[in-house]
């Protein structure tokens, strides 16, 4: 092996060519596949995303195969479309299951007054004590989490939040108005916000939240820490039939004969993520009565509420 001599004048061994080259590959895969899981993730087509970073679908489709070195500035206007910092593509850890990146931007936001509590605070808990008695309701819409969810909270005495709610309140707008506005990182912004302002306030609640905040490794981190996680499931015919019973088939393909596959797409996508609750609850087939009670045995038999 070669030396070569590095800014400080130390000499240093060389990586062979092939060393290198294979590195290079398998950062060019690696920027790839977290990109096409991003997008796919937040439910977009990949010809949205080509409309809203200002790359071609060719070029997104062989930078998602792996085909392509992808130019900094290219990678930083996808990675802006997709709300996610440009590190989280090229960095060596994964962006979804990484605890230092989040530590990182939080502490690097904050006051300097609350920095300084964090540093005093940095002692490890057992994960039971930091999820106290809150109960969160995550997966598709359709699945009922809100409908079930201020059901349990009422049957177990405990206040039951929906997160969106949460969010409107605090911005005194409707959430597709914060959408038009803001746009998804800004609507991001604010559930991040508000999930941690649910924390703060609740040390017993049920919480319901929408489908999409698995999607965001951060903000599903605190979600996972801080929250004793349901995941409800259904087959995507009934998420698809609840959904147009609510006369809303958002975050789907608009046109009739595409949302059925794209549901599927998107729940495909998100399954490894809702996976990782702590409990699963399938309300397929299942009159409301029936899954309700099916519900509040689980949260009394697993403990998630002490007097529940």
């Amino acid at each position: 092996m070669s030396e070569i001599t590095n800014f400080r004048g130390d000499s240093v061994d060389a990586q062979p060519p092939e060393d290198v080259n294979r590195s290079v590959d398998e950062l060019v895969a690696t920027v790839g596949e977290r990109v096409r899981k991003a997008r796919e993730l937040k439910g977009l087509p990949r010809r949205v995303l080509s409309e809203v970073s200002g790359v071609s679908p060719r070029y997104l489709a062989q930078l998602e195969a792996g085909e392509c070195n992808i130019s900094i500035g290219l990678l930083k206007k996808v990675a802006m479309a997709l709300d996610h910092r440009i590190e989280w593509f090229v960095g060596d850890e994964d962006p979804w299951n990484s605890e230092a990146l989040r530590v990182a931007d939080l502490f690097r936001t904050a006051p300097e007054g609350t920095r300084q509590q964090v540093l005093s605070l940095l002692t490890p808990e057992p994960p039971a004590a930091l999820r106290s008695n809150r109960v969160c309701l995550i997966g598709l819409r359709g699945a009922g989490k809100s409908t079930l969810g201020a059901l349990a909270g009422e049957a177990l005495n405990a206040p039951f939040v929906e997160l969106n709610r949460e969010i409107e309140e605090q911005s005194g707008m409707p959430v597709n108005e914060i959408l038009a506005l803001y746009g998804q990182e800004g609507y991001r912004r604010l559930e991040a916000h508000a999930l941690d302002r649910i924390v703060a306030t609740y040390d017993s609640v049920i919480l319901a939240v929408a489908g999409g905040i698995v999607a965001e490794p951060d903000t599903y981190k605190t979600l996972l820490s801080r929250f004793h996680a349901v995941w409800l499931k259904a087959s995507p015919d009934e998420h698809m039939a609840r959904v147009r019973a609510q006369g809303d088939t958002r975050p789907m393909a608009d046109a009739p004969a595409e949302a059925m596959e794209q549901l599927k797409s998107i729940l495909r996508s998100r399954e490894s993520l809702y996976e990782r609750a702590e409990a699963q609850l399938d309300t397929s087939g299942q009159p409301l009565e029936s899954t309700l009670e099916h519900l509040i045995e689980l949260i009394r038999d697993r403990g998630f509420l002490e007097d529940a």
